[in-house]
């Protein structure tokens, strides 16, 4: 996700620090630069301008020129105008007025609209909000098929929907539905088209008119770029929306999306895709996205991954097996469990402030399937060796390799690393864990 704008503007300013004392020229000539890296991500030209100028009047400014550390003032300043580009602050879900409220989703065929609907019933559901989903494109029967099996999936109740039904008939009804079922929110999942057209916009127009949504987010595809922006502005104009939600964010989108949107059309990002799994919906947060862009990090997000995996007793008593230097194979398990519920290891490399700028960790390639295999060769031990490791003798080994489709050399492969761990730990309860936080996962 935007790793090549990253890549690109990180060279920028590594140049500009290089310069003990920046000059009206060397800015120009970094900003140029700038200009020509955010035009390549596909941001609209007219956003860039813009952009390109609020920096310059800031780092002409004497805040800049007279700094006894001028590179890292010109990327704090693009640090906060990247921030102000993309809306400033997070802008929650509208849930307000009516209950049940209702949620709209539109945008065009293939943007992702259905397995967006899942996800945000997940998400509601962490809110505490008890969701309905309500399928409304009934030219495609297979869009009313998906969601039902979604639901089914994920134990969120489904109006039952038909191809001979009106759309604008089905979100009438699917509001006492709702009701019925002690749901609170409607997730209404309309048609989309391959191409903006008058009858699409005037159905959702009739929807939108019957049903009176609290909120309604068109789904629009990050890897369409420029185009994002477009049916953006397009929607927007008929059904003023409340907001976007840009999908396959962790593909090759190159970002011009996700820095015009808002200054086109004047509405928030509030969601981005990360992946296939239906809990791959993050909030979108303009300041982590400016940080993670610039080589920064994310730890906030971070912190929200790890909490919403790692449960507090549990943490607690780990602390305590950690300062006592009892840290099992199971608990290694466990924990290497619980990270990778967080998401790819790649990924939560890249959320560590300066991690994205190591070189030897650019092109870091992690092998998911390893942790598959250690999973497997720990669930192949008794508990009894889990737990004491030290009794895992050569034909140990080879039952352990043998039941976990592994082979021996990988079984000792894991009991050296989980040694060198236990010795690590050893030397840091020595020098004292005083700045070992509750929760802190060993990674």
């Amino acid at each position: 996700m935007l790793d090549s704008l990253s890549d690109r503007l990180n060279t920028i300013f590594r140049k500009l620090k290089g310069h003990g004392k920046l000059t009206e020229k060397n800015i120009e000539e970094g900003l140029k630069e700038v200009r020509m890296a955010l035009l390549e991500a596909d941001v609209h030209y007219r956003v860039v301008k813009r952009f390109i100028a609020d920096i310059k009047e800031r780092a002409m400014g004497q805040e800049v020129l007279e700094s006894l550390t001028p590179g890292q003032q010109v990327i704090k300043i693009v640090n906060e105008t990247l921030t102000d580009l993309m809306g400033g602050s997070n802008e929650k879900l509208n849930l307000s007025g009516k209950t049940p409220a209702a949620i709209m989703l539109v945008g065009l065929q293939g943007s992702g609209k259905t397995t967006t609907a899942g996800k945000l019933a997940v998400f509601l559901r962490k809110m505490g909000r008890k969701p309905y989903l309500v399928p409304a494109d009934v030219y495609r029967p297979a869009a009313i098929e998906q969601l039902q099996k979604l639901g089914n999936q994920l134990d969120v109740p489904v109006f039952p929907s038909s191809t001979d039904e009106s759309p604008v008939l089905i979100c009438q009804e699917a509001l006492s539905g709702a009701q019925q079922h002690g749901c609170d929110t409607l997730l209404l999942d309309t048609a989309g088209r391959l191409h903006i057209d008058e009858d699409l916009m005037a159905e959702l127009a009739d929807i939108k008119a019957a049903v009176r949504p609290s909120d309604i987010l068109l789904v629009a595809d990050a890897m369409t770029g420029q185009d994002a922006v477009n049916i953006a502005k397009a929607f927007n104009e008929t059904l003023d929306i409340g907001g976007v939600v840009l999908t396959k964010m962790d593909g090759d989108a190159r970002g011009g999306a996700a820095l015009s949107i808002k200054s086109i059309t004047d509405k928030p990002i509030k969601f981005i895709g990360v992946g296939e799994k239906l809990s791959d919906l993050e909030a979108f947060h303009p300041d982590r996205m400016a940080s993670s862009i610039l080589g920064m990090g994310d730890v906030l997000t971070l912190i929200e991954k790890a909490q919403d995996v790692v449960d507090q007793k549990e943490a607690e008593a780990l602390e305590k097996k950690l300062r006592k230097s009892q840290f099992s194979l199971e608990d290694f398990r466990d924990q290497m469990v619980q990270i990778r519920k967080m998401g790819s290891f790649s990924d939560l490399l890249k959320m560590i402030p300066g991690m994205g700028q190591m070189k030897q960790l650019k092109n870091l390639q992690v092998d998911e399937k390893e942790f598959v295999r250690i999973e497997a060769i720990i669930n192949s031990m008794t508990p009894q060796e889990r737990r004491n490791y030290n009794m895992i003798n050569g034909s140990r080994r080879k039952r352990i390799a043998k039941g976990s489709g592994t082979r021996v050399q990988d079984v000792n492969k894991l009991l050296k690393n989980y040694t060198q761990m236990l010795k690590m730990l050893k030397k840091l309860n020595q020098g004292g864990m005083r700045g070992m936080g509750r929760g802190m996962l060993p990674f």
